[in-house]
């Protein structure tokens, strides 16, 4: 059994004459992605590795996570998960070191959105409502996978543990 979490970046900004790359995050965006940082570190969802879209406000978003963790997390950056379809998504995922148990993936929606309700179409019927009407800025998609190796990961192999969100937080 593996563990995904999906983390969408923070909010960004959007200056003018800055490509879409580029965008750093917005005063929100550098506020909530440490505290959803410190909800994984409380609940326990320390990755063992993550994989990180190479857009500025994906690579800001885990530099403010990061630190917040109960422990180092080795990452990589993976330009091919930027602003990806679900199906590019999911071959980065497993591409992933097979001997990691809990992966953290930060990157973009509208792919994951779709990745998340692709591989997970069972769990937590509140999580589930939650994710399918809005993904928002720092939400978290956290999917128990059936499989042992991350090359094994297909579409409904896992199922919605939880999806947590900034506004949900306390």
């Amino acid at each position: 059994m593996k563990q995904l979490l999906l983390l969408r970046h923070a909010k960004s900004a959007w200056p003018d004459g800055v490509e879409d790359h580029d965008r750093p995050l917005a005063h929100r965006g550098r506020r909530d992605a440490p505290r959803m940082g410190a909800y994984m570190a409380k609940a326990g969802l320390q990755p063992d590795f993550a994989l990180v879209s190479s857009a500025r406000r994906t690579q800001e978003s885990w530099a403010l996570v990061a630190p917040a963790l109960a422990g180092p997390c080795p990452s990589r950056t993976v330009p091919s998960i930027y602003e990806a379809a679900p199906s590019a998504i999911l071959a980065a995922i497993r591409q992933a070191p097979q001997d990691s148990e809990r992966l953290l993936v930060i990157g973009h929606n509208p792919g994951f959105e779709d990745l998340a309700a692709l591989l997970a179409p069972a769990g937590d019927a509140d999580s589930i409502s939650r994710l399918r009407t809005k993904y928002p800025t720092a939400g978290l998609a956290v999917i128990a996978l059936d499989i042992t190796l991350w090359s094994e990961a297909a579409p409904g192999k896992g199922r919605l543990e939880a999806f947590v969100t900034p506004k949900t937080l306390p």
